[in-house]
């Protein structure tokens, strides 16, 4: 007890200066504590919406996708009407409706505006029936009941300004039609963002199905006492083969399928970058605890003195960093549950509707949270409790911090190096390797030998390093300058952790920065040699192309020639008897023209001429294909064919590698027409000299069709670099808590440099400085300090960063660009957060006493 009381005393003398430790275990806290808070929401809202979209139980065409994905035809999988009729016979059965619902479609306004989602949340297109009463009411207006007259969402009515008597345009595989609104519906459950507009059964079934008398799919309600699972048995008797059968559970589990691997992949990536975040905060920890360590060094000295072990000393300071943690934690838990709030309402900005009433806690989260942080807490403070037992009675009889604290060891240095050296063979050897599994192996490696090998050697580096900065940045400010250098110096250990915790954050962006520039780069590299197309049309969230758009391209004027190119699922039995699913692109002759593909073997021309394809070079290779022999291709949804290779294409590029082609014509042969694929992308080639006629006439062409956008490859290389610049963006941002936290420790480092120091700024400022001189010299410390961090970091980040890029060659990323101005940049912004983390430190210490500074033991 008396240990504990101890403890808790020191703990309480000085929360203060352990008051921003306490903050960098909070914020990695909440950002954990947040992540799960938020991710377990959203589970929750598409879980509530699922279960209670879905009927007792559903019937659907055997070959339908799971989660009721688009179709590549734009033609939904459908039953015929009949099926209805045999369902109902089935025991059990109270109500059957047929459902029609379709995902490929775009509805637009009178201004020609997308009614969609802007975040990936598909539009929906189905008939009104009871079973959308599940989810859905009727909160002005009414149902559809003509086929000019369709219902909207309440969500995206709010979203798009729209109202009773407005009229919308549908946009369908089977053509455009409009219809006014004449109800709006409202969700009894939250809507996490998608487009909904309901039309009446006939008129769904011939504007979204073609006219035919089919269904999607059938919603089956069970009588009074008749269980789900008895009725899907039941209904699988009477209907046989054939058929895809679900109960709730079933189908609400295989749409929650899709949505849940992108919402583990954001959670597992959110929580990477709080583990980023717990790692720089374990730096801030161990200077905290070394620095008051140190600070107590005589009461410590006297503790032993008068009876107390090392294991009680050791102990002390484990229970000081246990509370800490506890207490940040606990703050932490907190936090995060305010930070999940607040995600909630950024997606609602964005477009994704996230309702409060859905936050989920599970128990699961603050002890996970709570846990991790005092856990880490107490590892980090392991080590200055270990030097705290080994203070020596004798201490008591000594100034504060003794030049054995100062002082660095060969076994360190020995250490690091190693290390270093190790994890810069990794990096080497990873930037050699001839397949990306174990270069990737070999990278990762590498980047955790590196890093820890930095951290180990930073205290070693820092003498070298921090003098080299000075003679650039401080020889200027004189007498200040070269005080602010000797205390960067006068305890390396301590500079170089701190550097250490600015270090990971910044090796992190630097890395990221080389790959993100090297991907644009390469990308436009790989664009210049390899497309011969002036224009690519596709549509931005990945819709395929309507016939009705496609047709709209072919009729502009000053275009020598527009290409379809439609991916098609295919399983190809080859000479060897090998069989298995593989892709083939379906184009047009011309996109030998659009694409430069070099050719290792025959004539790519004659590819696609009647019964003919060729292979990537790679695919040969596997199964010993050469030109003139005939592979065995069996066209999902049509007929097998025999296929002549006419021609074996180098695989060396990252456009369309790997890729078999085949054209339209041949693919029309062995497939029905309403199962041939949309088209996923166009090309076009103007005619020479009406380049700018062209571009003009194409975007004219596609004013009606705002999903889609035309492009020139000036616009197209623009796309790309603003794509991976706004992953880059969402990656700094997340990558900010981490910096955030290594700020916290500069300042921590500073104010408790200025504790310790209290009696040498009191003779400095009884000697002749001023407070403005004093103010300065802190500020520059902290400036050298940041820029020692910030150099080992960009450093280390451009290594990982090039040899990461040397590994991605292996897929096509060829040409390495390092970022100079964002190195450049993140160097100079490095020296203005020194200095606003100065600012506290170095205030406080300009009103120190100097009668009360020099007294102070």
């Amino acid at each position: 007890m008396t240990v504990v009381r101890t403890s808790l005393r020191n703990f309480l003398a000085h929360k203060g200066r352990m008051a921003l430790s306490a903050i960098a275990v909070l914020l990695s806290v909440a950002f954990v504590s947040g992540t799960l808070v938020f991710s377990d929401t959203m589970n929750t809202t598409f879980d509530k919406l699922f279960a209670t979209t879905s009927a007792d139980v559903t019937v659907g065409p055997k070959g339908q996708k799971d989660g009721g994905e688009a179709p590549s035809t734009g033609r939904p999988e459908s039953l015929p009407a009949r099926t209805l009729d045999e369902v109902k016979k089935a025991k059990g059965v109270k109500t059957v409706e047929g459902a029609v619902t379709s995902m490929s479609v775009t509805v637009v306004n009178s201004d020609n505006k997308n009614m969609g989602s802007s975040t990936g949340a598909p539009t929906i297109a189905a008939n009104w029936t009871g079973n959308e009463l599940r989810a859905m009411e009727i909160s002005e207006g009414h149902r559809p009941r003509g086929p000019t007259q369709v219902m909207v969402d309440a969500d995206t009515a709010e979203k798009h300004h729209l109202k009773l008597g407005d009229e919308l345009r549908t946009i369908a595989v089977t053509g455009d039609f409009r219809a006014k609104i004449v109800g709006i519906a409202a969700f009894k459950v939250t809507n996490p963002g998608a487009a909904v507009v309901y039309f009446d059964t006939k008129t769904a079934q011939r504007k979204l199905l073609g006219g035919k008398d089919v269904y999607t799919s059938v919603s089956v309600t069970a009588a009074p006492g008749v269980s789900d699972g008895q009725l899907k048995k039941n209904v699988a008797a009477e209907l046989g083969a054939g058929y895809k059968v679900q109960t709730a559970k079933e189908a609400a589990d295989s749409s929650r399928e899709g949505i849940g691997s992108f919402l583990d992949v954001m959670k597992y990536a959110m929580l990477g970058f709080a583990g980023v975040a717990f790692l720089v905060g374990i730096f801030l920890i161990i200077n905290t605890f070394s620095m008051l360590v140190a600070q107590r060094t005589r009461e410590i000295g006297l503790m032993r003195a008068i009876g107390a072990g090392r294991r009680q000393v050791n102990r002390s300071v484990l229970i000081e960093a246990l509370l800490l943690g506890f207490v940040g934690s606990i703050a932490g838990v907190g936090a995060g549950v305010g930070l999940a709030v607040g995600l909630m309402k950024l997606m609602g900005f964005l477009g994704m509707h996230l309702s409060t009433a859905d936050l989920t806690v599970k128990w699961t989260t603050p002890v996970v949270g709570v846990s991790l942080g005092v856990v880490v807490t107490v590892l980090a403070a392991y080590l200055p409790a270990r030097r705290a037992g080994k203070v020596s009675p004798m201490a008591a009889l000594r100034d504060v911090g003794t030049p054995a604290d100062r002082k660095t060891g060969w076994v360190r240095a020995v250490l690091g190096t190693v290390l270093t050296a190790a994890g810069g063979a990794g990096l080497w050897a990873a930037a050699q390797a001839d397949k990306a599994a174990e270069g990737s192996l070999l990278l990762g490696l590498g980047v955790v030998l590196t890093l820890i090998g930095f951290v180990v050697i930073g205290p070693v580096l820092a003498g070298f390093v921090v003098r080299v900065i000075s003679a650039v940045v401080l020889r200027m400010f004189g007498p200040v300058g070269r005080m602010a250098e000797r205390n960067a110096l006068r305890n390396p250990r301590r500079t170089g952790a701190t550097g250490a915790a600015l270090m990971i954050g910044l090796a992190l962006v630097a890395g990221l920065s080389v790959v993100g520039s090297s991907m644009v780069a390469s990308a436009t590299d790989q664009l210049d040699k390899s497309v011969g197309a002036d224009f690519i049309v596709q549509s931005d969230t990945g819709q395929p192309i309507q016939p009705q758009a496609a047709k709209a391209l072919r009729t502009a004027t000053g275009v020598d020639h527009v290409t379809e190119y439609k991916q098609l699922e295919t399983r190809i039995t080859t000479p060897d008897g090998e069989s298995g699913d593989a892709g083939v692109v379906a184009a047009d002759p011309t996109y030998a023209q659009d694409l430069r593909r070099e050719t290792v073997s025959g004539e790519l021309p004659a590819a696609y001429g009647r019964n003919a394809m060729s292979v990537g070079d790679t695919y040969a290779k596997k199964h010993d294909i050469k030109v003139g022999d005939r592979l065995k291709v069996a066209f999902q949804g049509g007929e097998t064919a025999r296929l002549k290779v006419a021609a074996i294409t180098s695989d060396d590029s990252s456009v369309d590698k790997g890729v078999n082609y085949t054209s339209i014509a041949t693919a029309a042969r062995y497939l029905p027409e309403d199962r041939m694929p949309l088209n996923t992308i166009m090309f076009a080639k103007a005619e020479a000299g009406k380049e700018k006629a062209a571009y003009t006439a194409l975007k004219d062409s596609m004013k009606e069709y705002p999903q889609y956008t035309v492009r020139d490859q000036t616009d197209y290389k623009k796309q790309l670099k603003e794509q991976v610049g706004q992953l880059l963006n969402i990656v700094y941002g997340l990558l900010a808590l981490a910096i955030i936290v290594a700020v916290l420790g500069v300042v921590n480092t500073l104010a408790l440099s200025v504790v310790e120091r209290t009696r040498e700024i009191g003779l400095m400022r009884a000697i002749g400085l001023s407070r403005r001189q004093l103010r300065r010299m802190i500020r520059l410390e902290s400036v050298v300090i940041a820029l020692f961090g910030a150099l080992l970091g960009l450093g280390l980040g451009m290594g990982w960063g090039a040899s990461a890029q040397k590994l991605l060659a292996l897929q096509g990323l060829e040409v390495l660009d390092i970022p100079w101005p964002t190195i450049v940049t993140v160097f100079i912004a490095s020296a203005f957060v020194g200095l606003i983390a100065a600012l506290i430190p170095a205030f406080r210490a300009g009103r120190m006493n100097v009668l009360t500074a020099i007294a102070t033991e």
